[in-house]
């Protein structure tokens, strides 16, 4: 850990998904340089093992720390899920910040209402999902959505397509009218919201967890006396393990889209 203000806080994810974890990152902190490293090499992760996640992530934890990483904050559901909990105790001095389903606010607003959870099969059937489930869940329906292949149909990029609003219609389509909320357990599936809620019809509200991460963050850092001054503007860099111009200008337009 650099243990100076001034270091950057590394965010990484299986792929171009935390970018919209990234964006409310930036939103919290503005001041704070980001460098992002998505592993879209090795995308997705929700389609691994779990040691293979845990593998991935500790290498790409090691780099973004040798680089000069003050924090890091894991922009994936799964790859929280995997290995979230090993990497703090490797480095109990960094602050580490995770992202899950944000199931606790939706259960909050709709606490006795019908909540689909969609998510990599990988974060649905590990216990920490079921962990959250158990304790938010509470007298709500709570409904599990294991949405095989859909991150990986988001990397490839072009949103519009109409063979992405089939497979979204696929996976959640049968739920049309009959939910009152929508938790997005995947960082890659806010840049797919209008489609899955065109696909589930009008009423139903979303809910995901980049905001709360970005509030954990200032909070970790704020306690550690790490945040930047407040005097500078904030840089952000990206990364690939997919090293093309092709890849890196995705992640800029994802970045920027509205």
């Amino acid at each position: 850990m650099s243990g100076e203000r001034e270091g950057f806080v590394g965010v990484f994810d299986s792929g171009l998904g935390g970018i919209s974890v990234l964006r409310a990152l930036v939103d919290e902190l503005p001041h704070e340089d980001f460098r992002y490293f998505g592993d879209s090499a090795n995308a997705p992760y929700g389609e691994k093992t779990e040691a293979q996640v845990l593998d991935l992530s500790r290498d790409i934890v090691e780099r973004l720390l040798a680089d000069g990483a003050k924090a890091i904050v894991i922009a994936c559901n799964t790859a929280t899920s995997a290995a979230a909990a090993a990497l703090r105790a490797a480095h109990p001095d960094v602050p580490i910040v995770g992202i899950e389903p944000a199931l606790k606010p939706a259960a909050r607003a709709f606490p006795h209402g019908r909540i689909l959870v969609m998510a990599t099969e990988m974060t649905l059937g590990l216990e920490k999902y079921h962990e959250l489930a158990r304790a938010w869940g509470g007298e709500c329906e709570v409904v599990p959505v294991p949405c095989p292949g859909l991150a990986a149909r988001i990397e490839r990029g072009d949103l519009d397509a109409p063979d992405l609003a089939e497979m979204v219609g696929r996976l959640v389509g049968d739920y049309a009218g009959k939910v009152d909320a929508v938790v997005l357990g995947c960082t890659h599936y806010p840049f797919v919201r209008a489609q899955i809620s065109r696909a589930l019809g009008p009423g139903a509200a979303f809910f995901d967890g980049g905001a709360g991460t970005a509030r954990q963050l200032r909070k970790r850092l704020s306690e550690e006396g790490l945040l930047a001054e407040r005097s500078r503007a904030g840089r952000v860099e990206f990364a690939s393990s997919l090293d093309t111009p092709e890849e890196l200008a995705l992640y800029q337009r994802f970045f920027s889209l509205p």
